[in-house]
């Protein structure tokens, strides 16, 4: 209860700071109207032909998508203002004042801010899901499995970009790598069945943003089975775990700017 209360302050007080621009919020939204608009024209495009990306029907390559805008939406709400300040906090020193704090360090600086920008692309991915799923057809328990697919690609996502920004001990510059996580999961809003052979081991194994757009989607649709689902939980819980391993372990090296 007490990192609940933490999370109503430190949110209450982000949106208050950023409500300030109320203006460019406003226009902010409307970008995301546009932006989410553009991208389900490019998918129709393929589709107004007759082409099914990688033999998607056109409703249910919308859920891809749909899984692309939702994670999209979590890095613009919590982790570009969370973990792009890891490694200023560590350029400058200030990261002194966090690990001394009786909060745990890495919930610190993963939840201390929230951008309500991507408060509407969040909004606007789950309108994709929603009709996605419903032109789809999916039983009530897709909608559960789409919901639990949901919350195993945020996790994943979560804690690649985390290992990523927790690099910062060493190279401190480093967020722009997590920019590149960002535009990797756009390279996968098409059902990673669509691309060439090694682009699509590279977005599997390599980056694997296929668990967090492909992935889900085909668990709503049911087209996995067995103990796959709960094995794609289980590797999003098993990252998680081993980003808070490895924070730790990160910051036996960390020498404060001012030490």
């Amino acid at each position: 209860m007490r990192y609940l209360r933490l999370l109503g302050i430190f949110w209450a007080a982000s949106a208050a700071a950023r409500m300030e621009y109320r203006a460019a919020f406003v226009v902010a939204m409307f970008a995301s109207v546009i932006e989410t608009a553009g991208k389900l024209f490019g998918v129709y495009l393929f589709y107004s032909s007759g082409f099914e990306l990688g033999g998607w029907p056109w409703q249910e390559a919308l859920l891809v998508l749909g899984f692309a805008q939702l994670v999209d939406a979590f890095f613009l709400l919590f982790f570009v203002p969370n973990l792009r300040r890891i490694s200023e906090m560590v350029q400058d020193g200030t990261l002194d004042f966090v690990l001394l704090k009786p909060v745990d360090s890495q919930f610190w600086v993963s939840a201390q801010k929230l951008d309500p920008i991507g408060l509407p692309y969040l909004l606007l991915g789950a309108a994709v899901l929603g009709y996605a799923g419903w032109a789809s057809g999916l039983a009530a328990g897709g909608w559960a499995w789409l919901a639990f697919a949901g919350a195993g690609a945020v996790f994943l996502v979560y804690a690649l970009a985390f290992l990523l920004a927790t690099t910062s001990i060493w190279f401190v510059k480093i967020f722009n790598v997590v920019h590149f996580l960002s535009s990797m999961i756009w390279s996968a809003q098409y059902p990673v069945q669509a691309y060439a052979r090694p682009f699509r081991l590279f977005l599997t194994f390599v980056l694997p943003v296929y668990f967090m757009t492909t992935a889900p989607a085909e668990l709503a649709l049911g087209r996995v089975g067995g103990g796959a689902p709960w094995a794609m939980f289980l590797v999003a819980l098993g990252l998680f775990a081993f980003s808070r391993a490895f924070w730790r372990f990160a910051l036996r090296f960390y020498t404060s700017a001012s030490s």
